[in-house]
């Protein structure tokens, strides 16, 4: 333990930086700013930890974030059931939310298929999306996969895997960057995404 830091205090530290994108300096610039602050903030802090981890779930429908099941977007009778939009992650989702402009409902995969790092189609939520489909009422798949490789491929993977099921599917225009995330990218790239979207 560094000199000058508490048990407690380094304990804080070690578990800031396993947050993604902190390091040593942000977790501890981070810790120091919880000491600082008043006890009530401290509390509601670990309140909200807490509750985020027993509250929030996944909807059985897309299984984006919600604390009710199905959530508000597939409880909606005004959303579009005849298109579903394809994302990785419930933040990529959020995103499109934000913009205003899609009124269709979700399917969150729960990542990209990433062979190198062991995550195949077995570890994503392909088969809850064919399963959808088969069910019928679905007439178009929005694939809205990030611009990575790793989209890419997650991408091209759902076009073979859906196209023999009779639906049409469709890939969001090229206005996000390639190797930027969706959760990102301001609304008026994100809607004119999905306004350009072009058969796959």
């Amino acid at each position: 333990m560094p000199l000058g830091l508490t048990p407690s205090m380094e304990r804080l530290l070690e578990e800031l930086k396993r947050l993604p994108g902190v390091g040593e300096k942000t977790a501890l610039r981070l810790a120091f700013f919880v000491l600082r602050a008043d006890h009530s903030y401290a509390a509601n802090l670990a309140q909200a930890l807490l509750g985020v981890k027993e509250q929030s779930r996944f909807c059985s429908g897309c299984y984006g974030l919600t604390e009710q099941d199905p959530c508000p977007i597939c409880a909606d009778p005004r959303r579009r059931s005849e298109e579903i939009c394809v994302v990785e992650e419930p933040a990529d989702m959020l995103a499109f939310e934000r913009a205003q402009e899609y009124r269709g409902r979700y399917h969150v995969l729960g990542g990209a298929l990433a062979p190198l790092d062991g995550i195949g189609p077995d570890h994503l939520r392909c088969t809850e999306l064919v399963e959808r489909v088969k069910d019928g009422g679905v007439d178009e798949i929005i694939v809205a996969t990030n611009p990575t490789s790793e989209g890419e491929a997650t991408a091209h993977y759902l076009a073979r895997l859906l196209k023999p099921l009779g639906v049409r599917v469709t890939r969001i225009a090229r206005g996000l960057p390639m190797g930027g995330d969706l959760e990102y990218a301001d609304i008026v790239t994100l809607a004119k995404s999905l306004e350009g979207r072009r058969e796959m």
